[in-house]
């Protein structure tokens, strides 16, 4: 396991570990965050293979309205 220590602000904490999609690269982490279950299941399932940006621009089409941005 590898642990990478850094300060995720309170509010995403505080959301349900299965309302989120978690990406990393190199030089970044990514916390999507939906509001249902079934919404991040089809973000994974839509996104397997994706870029960075692709899956961002995905999120942001299909799924950013009226979340926590």
């Amino acid at each position: 396991m590898i642990c990478i220590k850094v300060t995720i602000p309170e509010e995403i904490c505080k959301i349900d570990d299965e309302l989120k999609a978690i990406y990393h690269s190199k030089d970044s982490v990514c916390i999507w965050i939906f509001k249902t279950r079934h919404d991040r299941n089809v973000f994974m399932e839509q996104t397997v293979g994706m870029t960075k940006l692709e899956r961002e621009n995905y999120y942001n089409k299909s799924f950013s309205e009226g979340i926590i941005n």
